[in-house]
């Protein structure tokens, strides 16, 4: 017997005495060796969706929302997977997106202006352009801070208008807001505008432009985290999701970032406020219930103007 035969015939006799020992077939064997190299083909075929959809949409899109926009593309693939085994697989190749640290928020309520009534304290939004609510943050540069105002739909969730400079002055907001009034797909509908009590918001130069364009003006009237939970949430979603957290260059480049930000946020960012549908959808096809960030017991009403 060559040399060749006898290795061959020592390979032979190992695997049967691999069978014997763990009480399978040699079908059985070859049936799970192939199942464990679709599984990993599978596997690296998810790491390239999520990675994938992650780029185009948010970096921290977190595992329901992954779950509920690839499924479509896991039935074409013929990967089975249910959630909770997708989570598994999240968890175990470090996709799962990690937790934030608070942010620093830039409001500044010492002035002598006029403050507004609080005129949505416990109440809901029942259909879109009935509550604005509005805010600043802050965006770094290598050249210093340059600041965001946004102007949010509270009952779908879309940025109606933002504008981002070197400053914060009244007219930062003023130029958000116009862009707001631009935008807006119900102009007959009543509509109220909620902040905070930063000086630009009572300035009585934006507060004259928004009334002379039909629009009631409210305001928080003490530290409640969620009296502007929507406003504060988007600005930290357009940080820490779409890069405007980090160090930007110079304002042209972050006036930039944020226009791309805004509008993958309005028209692919699903959210579980809005049963996983994006905003931009929701503000034309006004058909869900809305859902508030407070905390379950407390008494809720809905907002009738």
């Amino acid at each position: 017997m060559s040399k060749r035969d006898r290795a061959k015939k020592e390979k032979l006799f190992k695997r049967k005495w691999f069978y014997q020992c763990f009480g399978i077939s040699k079908q059985a064997f070859y049936k799970r060796c192939k199942t464990q190299e679709v599984k990993q083909i599978n596997y690296e075929k998810l790491i390239v969706m999520v990675q994938s959809y992650r780029k185009q949409v948010s970096m921290r899109t977190g595992g329901i929302k992954l779950y509920a926009e690839l499924k479509p593309d896991f039935i074409k693939q013929d990967i089975k997977i249910g959630r909770d085994k997708f989570y598994d697989f999240l968890r175990l190749h470090n996709l799962l997106v990690p937790k934030l640290k608070n942010y620093v928020t830039t409001t500044n309520s010492k002035h002598q202006f006029r403050k507004y009534k609080n005129l949505i304290k416990d109440q809901v939004p029942t259909r879109p352009e009935q509550l604005w609510v509005s805010d600043i943050t802050y965006i770094k540069t290598d050249n210093g801070h340059n600041y965001l105002a946004i102007v949010t739909d509270a009952y779908s969730k879309q940025i109606m208008g933002y504008k981002l400079d070197n400053n914060m002055k009244t007219s930062l907001c003023t130029e958000a807001l116009e862009m707001a009034i631009k935008n807006r797909k119900y102009p007959d509908k009543k509509l109220i505008h909620h902040s905070d009590r930063g000086f630009q918001y009572c300035n009585p130069k934006y507060t004259a432009f928004a009334e002379e364009n039909g629009i009631i003006m409210s305001m928080t009237e003490q530290y409640d985290p969620y009296e502007n939970a929507i406003a504060e949430r988007i600005n930290r979603t357009l940080k820490y999701e779409y890069g405007l957290r980090n160090c930007i260059k110079n304002t042209a480049i972050a006036q930039e970032v944020t226009k791309q930000a805004v509008s993958i946020y309005n028209n692919l960012r699903t959210h579980f406020s809005l049963n996983l549908r994006k905003p931009a959808e929701v503000h034309l096809n006004p058909n869900i219930k809305y859902k508030s960030y407070r905390r379950n017991n407390v008494n809720l009403t809905e907002l009738t103007i």
